[in-house]
């Protein structure tokens, strides 16, 4: 049996082992646990996600939902509901689900890879050499470089934790001169303050300091103070990690696959952490799959991967930018300047124009293995969209060239009528 060696137990390293295991492969998982505690802010659509990866039990206890204030170019509001996520309950559940599908799961820490055409051998402190025929790098922005990639403006967040007074559920998001703060509450008085700042910019102290200065920051936000309260601060603990954006040159090979932040790592503020990293661990599996059992396609399955990694990069990177164009406040300021006009001035969504649309051959995902087919290239989806409910487009775009549209969607179900009609007109199309 095909020996799969998944480095790293994140998000995307389980979604990817739990979809290979479901396609028959023998599937080890090693990663060192999570060594603090940490919260995590996800939308209703990340949960969505994590359910359809198969990760039921990591979400069973680890989620609390949470009005999030946002304050934001002088304006406050309420925004919809956030689910404040326990990492460490959900890192337990999602071992749980892992070793219920029969992953195997080593803890350790990989001190080497070699990588070669005929297995790679893979050394973890404390166990005995590992030896893979295919491996996943999944081990986020921990992962080593493979070169020089697209890197966004650097940037480090600054995590704050420590135990107040039991309250009620809350988060909040504040923009301020020199970068932004993300805080949240629990009801049992866990605390978070996150500050994410520009590495060149921000002035920070050294180590032995950072923590005090964190503190003084966030006593100088009337929203913070307003948030936390007066109580105490027991049991302060400072983390620091890098949040800058990055996009790996090279995401595919033969025998091996980068996933997750390994793979590419947006800006924390487009707020789809979690999601980008399963968006791009999804589709992993199938093409593994194309890559081990249908050789000949090789090339296919890693324009594929390649393909879509890039492009998600692209697109979360712009929605970061966005948010943070509209902040006008600060126009001066280094943080701001060095994020407004990144990655480009590409606008995320464009107008539809159904004109525009071409048809053209490109790789899909069919029956578990990456194929080729005809798609539709739109603004929105340069890589083409293939199906709609069900319903090849492609085959209906060229005709709706010349024939109207009663005549083409003739023979549609009811659902797929619907459904095709509600994207043509998302699409520019006039009857």
């Amino acid at each position: 049996m095909t020996m799969v060696v998944v480095l790293g137990a994140g998000p995307a390293g389980a979604a990817v082992a739990l979809g290979l295991r479901r396609l028959g492969y023998a599937v080890t998982l090693v990663s060192e646990w999570r060594r603090f505690a940490a919260l995590e802010g996800v939308s209703i659509r990340v949960l969505e996600a994590l359910r359809a990866a198969g990760l039921h039990q990591a979400l069973a206890d680890a989620t609390l939902p949470s009005q999030r204030q946002v304050n934001w170019n002088g304006q406050q509001h309420a925004q919809n509901i956030e689910y404040l996520l326990d990492r460490p309950s959900f890192d337990r559940g999602l071992r749980e689900d892992l070793r219920a599908a029969g992953v195997v799961l080593i803890e350790g820490r990989v001190l080497a890879v070699q990588l070669s055409t005929s297995g790679h051998q893979v050394q973890i402190e404390g166990h005995e050499v590992l030896t893979a025929d295919f491996l996943v790098e999944a081990r986020g922005r921990q992962a080593p470089a493979l070169g020089k990639g697209l890197r966004g403006p650097e940037t480090v967040s600054l995590l704050n934790r420590w135990q107040g007074a039991p309250g009620h559920t809350a988060s909040a998001v504040e923009s301020l001169a020199d970068g932004w703060a993300w805080m949240a509450r629990r009801a049992d008085g866990q605390c978070y303050w996150q500050w994410t700042v520009d590495v060149a910019s921000a002035g920070l102290p050294g180590k032995a300091q950072l923590l005090e200065y964190c503190r003084q920051r966030r006593q100088e936000s009337a929203v913070a103070r307003a948030f936390f309260g007066d109580d105490p601060e027991v049991d302060l603990q400072l983390h620091a990690r890098s949040s800058t954006a990055i996009l790996s040159p090279q995401v595919c090979g033969e025998n091996w696959i980068r996933v997750g932040d390994a793979a590419m790592a947006v800006d924390p503020l487009s707020g789809n952490g979690i999601f980008q990293s399963l968006s791009s661990a999804l589709q992993a599996p199938t093409v593994i799959n194309t890559l081990l059992r249908k050789p000949e396609r090789a090339a296919l399955a890693q324009r594929f991967h390649q393909q879509r990694v890039e492009q998600l990069f692209l697109r979360f990177a712009r929605i970061g930018r966005d948010f943070y164009a509209d902040e006008q406040r600060w126009l001066d300021q280094p943080f701001w300047q060095a994020r407004w006009n990144w990655p480009d001035a590409e606008v995320a969504h464009a107008e539809a124009d159904f004109n525009a649309l071409r048809i053209e051959r490109a790789p899909v995902l069919r029956d578990g293995f990456v194929d080729e087919a005809e798609v539709v290239i739109t603004v929105d989806q340069p890589l083409g969209i293939w199906h709609v409910q069900g319903v090849e487009v492609a085959v209906l775009v060229r005709r709706l060239r010349n024939e109207p549209a009663e005549q083409v969607l003739t023979g549609l179900t009811v659902e797929q009528g619907r459904m095709v009609r509600s994207w043509l007109l998302g699409q520019g199309y006039k009857p």
